[in-house]
């Protein structure tokens, strides 16, 4: 048995690959504690975990130097300190880190008491914590292969970006209740909040499309604060859809979908090459160093998908791109053979075995 903390706080990006990996050193009996930060979201995304949970508060860094970012700071190196005196109670034989501020604490006291630590860098270019820690770690492990273009080191593993269990590959998905079942699927969805833009120029560009006499439907995940006008929308113009503010569960509808409109965040990339669902990434405009973008362009150099930035993204152009997306089914089926060759569908289990090698070691 080996004795494994498993750093994976702060957003649901680190926290759902995270989440998968423990389940599956968990099922090989090791001994996994999480180490999180407290933060709501966790306590929603770790409900059905029945393992031990270590809480430590942390904050991540808003920008520049300001009050914030020195109270961050502050609240780091205490928990270091935290992390430090908590983990050498029980001390393990490997810490996974899988990024974030959340992971920082964690670090800080393995290095301290001599543990040595694995990295998982989910997007292709490396956030704060993985290019400042990864030189001293024991591996790091990414999800995407253009990430050695970033961390030139020895011990740079890539195992992919490990899934929730409800979104693993599997032939025969859940069964989805469409509208019209002949009808051509759009899956449309900006993340767990929403986003206001996609959501406007999306829901104008189908009801356009419907106006026109075309044959489709969607899948619309709008977000809390746009849903009821998103689906009004919808109602108003004929267009068959199902709308809702956020699903948990999306194998059903990335079975269902023709073709999808999203983000590029990792786990999305990664969630469309499982499924081998063709999309448009439009990538978050805000997001830290612009990495969506070189995630969504990492896939479309590789004919895996389409991008288009947001602030080019209008009404006409998207009515003419999904147009021609139904009228070009044989382009789809390409991008979506594409996609299929990224997937990495034993992510968790190929993360798990360079943890159990390390701690071992």
């Amino acid at each position: 048995m080996v004795k494994v903390a498993l750093a994976c706080g702060g957003t649901g990006g680190h926290i759902f690959p995270g989440l998968a990996t423990a389940h599956v050193l968990r099922s090989r009996s090791h001994e996994v504690p999480l180490w999180l930060t407290g933060k709501d979201i966790e306590k929603t995304a770790v409900g059905d975990w029945d393992g031990p949970v270590i809480s430590v508060p942390a904050e991540g860094f808003t920008g520049g130097p300001s009050f914030q970012s020195v109270r961050a700071a502050w609240k780091m190196l205490k928990a270091g300190r935290s992390c430090t005196r908590l983990m050498r109670e029980n001390k393990p034989d490997v810490l996974l880190a899988m990024g974030s501020y959340a992971s920082a604490g964690p670090i800080m006291a393995a290095r301290r008491l001599n543990v040595p630590y694995v990295l998982h860098e989910a997007n292709v270019l490396p956030g704060r914590a993985v290019s400042f820690y990864s030189r001293r770690a024991a591996a790091v492990a990414a999800s995407f292969e253009e990430t050695r273009h970033y961390l030139s080191r020895r011990r740079l593993v890539i195992t992919g970006m490990p899934l929730r269990r409800n979104l693993q590959w599997s032939d025969c998905h859940p069964h989805l209740d469409m509208p019209d079942r002949h009808a051509f699927t759009l899956l449309a969805t900006g993340g767990s909040r929403g986003a206001r833009r996609l959501n406007e120029v999306v829901s104008e560009a189908l009801c356009t499309i419907k106006r026109a006499g075309r044959r489709i439907q969607v899948l619309h995940l709008a977000g809390r604060e746009d849903e009821e006008y998103v689906r009004s929308r919808y109602e108003k113009h004929g267009v068959p859809s199902i709308v809702h503010a956020f699903v948990h569960d999306m194998a059903p509808l990335y079975a269902a979908a023709d073709l999808a409109i999203c983000r590029a965040g990792a786990s999305t990339c990664a969630e469309l090459a499982a499924f081998a669902v063709p999309a448009l990434l439009v990538p978050y405009p805000y997001a830290a160093h612009d990495h969506q973008t070189a995630n969504a362009r990492a896939l479309e150099r590789s004919g895996a998908a389409d991008v288009v930035a947001e602030k080019d993204l209008s009404v006409s152009w998207l009515v003419d791109y999904i147009t021609g997306s139904m009228d070009n089914p044989k382009r789809l089926a390409r991008i979506s053979a594409s996609l299929k060759s990224r997937s990495q569908e034993h992510a968790a289990e190929r993360l798990a075995d360079l943890v159990e090698e390390v701690g071992q070691r």
